[in-house]
């Protein structure tokens, strides 16, 4: 028989501790950095004002997804006044043509995608009421959720920009103990946030005013109010979040 009493005990093996489940502000971090990426404004990257720009706002293509859809639909109603149905029709195709152009290019179609369900959302609400100023209904809620969004976390001293920039710059949440930069970050968010309250300040009124024209001015409006205010703003959150970081690639 074999004297095992003189066996040394096993060294038990520490067990490797599960990784830490990713906080909240990791997540949204991640995932409002990873938007800002593909819209091609990273902070972490040299480029021009104007190229960042230009990339956040799609270049013409974006330009005519953006614009396309509300002219045809103001177009549409200016020949057919009494004819809904045609609107609807005409500003829906015109933005399932970016989406099919897309997909044929083999480029990400979540753009075009988006504003095609936007479009088909705002027309079906059109042909539900037969009211065709509730085409901008769509626009309305948009504009209260993102203006509340922004808001919401400038006051809760967690900036959507800054989280978006923080990711981008490798840099975490460790901008939250810094004052310069919770600063810049919260007054970014308040004049994104300021932007969309300011579009539902001015839209939403005259939607309720109505009138016999109310669909061509409302509609001119919201296209003066969209990438107008849209792209100097970009530049304005472009030149303040790499200001803050100083001279770090």
């Amino acid at each position: 028989m074999v004297d095992r009493s003189e066996e040394q005990p096993r060294e038990e093996t520490p067990l490797t501790p599960p990784p830490a489940e990713p906080s909240a502000s990791s997540v949204l971090g991640q995932a409002f950095g990873a938007a800002a990426k593909r819209a091609g404004l990273d902070p972490s990257q040299s480029t021009s004002t104007g190229a960042a720009v230009w990339s956040a706002i799609g270049g013409v293509r974006g330009i005519v997804e953006s614009v396309l859809p509300l002219v045809v639909f103001l177009v549409s109603l200016t020949i057919w006044p009494d004819n809904n149905l045609i609107a609807v029709i005409a500003s829906v195709a015109a933005a399932g043509v970016f989406t099919v152009a897309r997909l044929a290019q083999k480029q990400a179609p979540s753009a075009a995608l988006g504003g095609l369900v936007a479009v088909g959302v705002a027309g079906a609400l059109v042909l539900f009421t037969g009211r065709a100023e509730d085409n901008f209904i769509p626009g309305f809620v948009t504009n209260v959720l993102y203006g509340s969004a922004f808001l919401v976390s400038a006051v809760a001293g967690w900036s959507i920009i800054g989280l978006a920039v923080g990711f981008l710059m490798d840099d975490g949440i460790a901008w939250r103990k810094d004052r310069r930069k919770r600063r810049v970050f919260f007054w970014l968010a308040i004049m994104w946030a300021a932007l969309f309250f300011l579009r539902l300040a001015v839209q939403f009124p005259m939607w309720l005013a109505g009138g016999d024209d109310i669909v061509q001015v409302l509609g001119t409006v919201k296209l003066v109010m969209g990438i107008p205010l849209f792209a100097p703003l970009v530049a304005v959150t472009w030149l303040a979040a790499r200001a803050a970081y100083g001279d770090r690639k």
